[in-house]
């Protein structure tokens, strides 16, 4: 009995003294609450402690996200297998992630469809520059514009912002031949509105019908010179839209008079925007001669701010990812013709250009 109970004891010694090797984090102390031994560490920042409430507390405390930093710097004199062995790790999680990209049925899909050019041929058979973003963007995902065939008309997916209100709305489908005041009257109209969107957009309820305006921000404009295009709230959205450029969905800012001074206009003399010209029109037989008001599109990103460095826009700057970005326009490309309908002459060539045709 007495040999049972020395090898009873002598077992317990042994399991103790494996406990003790194999919990060498024991030696330190909670960094958390400091009153029980530790038996975790954290994989971020390497900090003890010894329940779960602990590391909880310890997340909370000091943000750590508990993930190890795999790209940590670690010198060459702590350079060991295991730190080897994680810089294997880590280069394969990068290729077995850039191979899961590739196959990626998203990534290899067309930038456009079949309806998608239908639909921009649409927009430009309507004076309306229509651009869509690749697929993928949150913009293109929620877009719910599409143009029916049989009525010949657009609906647009359109959002409405109220500054004054800080409040958003987005509506859907709504037919190109609406009007402005038409869309606008669900949300500031005194009696057709709802009553909840009428107590949250109460300033401009309350405002008078003509001191409520509305603009359409300029696209492919540097950010730090914005221009808006000014809307007329009576005319219907194909009205409103002609001759301007829009990317996926238009995007309306409903704002009062006093506060209009926040929404610079566009004005022809910026670079970056449709341009409108006048050409003579040739006198055709039988056919009065006369001027034409001809529309060019000017694709340009340059806005003429006066100063072109306080715009922050420059012919240098790199396209950042999303850009959309024409062709710079060259108003000698699309000359109008003379009044007298004869093509216009070549110009001789350069002095140093005909001797050089001479010697060959």
């Amino acid at each position: 009995m007495e040999s049972f109970i020395v090898s009873k004891s002598e077992h317990d010694d042994s399991v103790e003294e494996v406990k003790r090797k194999k919990r060498k984090i024991s030696l330190a102390n909670c960094g958390t609450c400091g009153a029980e031994e530790a038996k975790y560490r954290c994989p971020g920042c390497l900090k003890h402690s010894c329940s779960l409430p602990c590391v909880k507390k310890h997340k909370s405390e000091s943000g750590c996200s508990g993930t190890r930093d795999k790209t940590a710097f670690v010198p060459i004199s702590k350079f060991d297998e295991m730190s080897l062995l994680s810089d294997y790790r880590f280069l394969e999680d990068t290729g077995r992630l850039v191979d899961s990209t590739h196959r990626d049925p998203l990534v290899q899909r067309p930038l456009t469809t079949k309806y998608t050019k239908m639909m921009m041929r649409k927009a430009h058979s309507f004076n309306l520059r229509l651009k869509l973003l690749p697929p993928g963007f949150s913009r293109r995902c929620e877009n719910s514009t599409f143009f029916h065939k049989k009525a010949e008309q657009f609906f647009w997916h359109l959002k409405l912002l109220f500054p004054q209100s800080a409040a958003e709305y987005t509506q859907y489908r709504v037919p190109d031949d609406r009007t402005l005041q038409q869309v606008l009257s669900p949300y500031i109209h005194p009696t057709e509105s709802e009553p909840v969107r009428r107590q949250r957009l109460k300033a401009y309820v309350l405002a008078p019908p003509d001191q409520v305006k509305v603009f359409m921000k300029v696209e492919n404009r540097s950010s730090n010179c914005a221009r808006y295009h000014e809307l007329d709230v009576q005319k219907t959205l194909r009205e409103n839209l002609r001759f301007k450029l829009v990317v996926e969905y238009p995007q309306f800012h409903i704002t009062l008079r006093e506060h209009c001074k926040n929404y610079p206009l566009f004005t022809p003399e910026s670079r970056a925007g449709p341009w409108i010209t006048t050409a003579t029109k040739p006198a055709w037989p039988g056919d009065e001669g006369g001027d034409v008001t001809s529309y060019a599109e000017l694709t340009g990103t340059v806005p003429s701010c006066g100063d072109r460095a306080a715009c922050g826009d420059d012919d240098d700057d790199e396209m950042e990812e999303g850009e959309i970005r024409d062709e710079e326009y060259n108003p000698a490309d699309t000359a109008p013709p003379s009044s007298t309908g004869v093509k216009p002459a070549h110009t001789a060539p350069p002095p140093g250009m005909e001797l050089n045709l001479q010697t060959l």
